[in-house]
């Protein structure tokens, strides 16, 4: 689906009012998606790394220019992985002159992080050859 007609999950700064936890009950459809979605943009190793430069980069902002060099790739290839995190909800750009700059939105990441929620406590565990719970 196009980002432009995705709709967001709410990004709330109360728990309660936006994003229980996946073992809280069953998501709908829509909720499926855009969570998987998210996670899908942050399952490149690379996306997890330019997240990483960027929150850590003063001010919790950086340029595009200063995100290619750290991760090895060109402009382009580095833009290409921006505008899926951007498109995701993970980051947030702004046009100054001929360079884009990037912030963290870490009220979406922290939301990713509170639909993981608690661990599932009735989950059997893998030990050895066999199942055990």
């Amino acid at each position: 689906m196009p980002s432009s007609t995705r709709a967001r999950l709410p990004v709330a700064d109360d728990p309660a009012t936006c994003c229980a936890p996946m073992t809280a009950g069953v998501l709908d459809v829509a909720d499926a998606e855009e969570l998987a979605h998210r996670f899908k943009a942050l399952g490149d190793p690379t996306r997890v790394r330019l997240v990483s430069l960027i929150a850590a980069a003063p001010g919790a902002e950086a340029c595009i220019c200063d995100l290619t060099e750290p991760v090895g790739l060109s402009q382009p290839t580095v833009s290409h992985h921006m505008k899926i995190l951007a498109d995701a909800g993970l980051v947030r750009r702004e046009q100054r002159g001929r360079w884009a700059y990037f912030t963290v939105q870490r009220e979406a990441l922290d939301a990713l992080a509170r639909t993981l929620g608690e661990p599932a406590t009735a989950a059997p565990r893998r030990s050895g050859g066999g199942l055990t719970t």
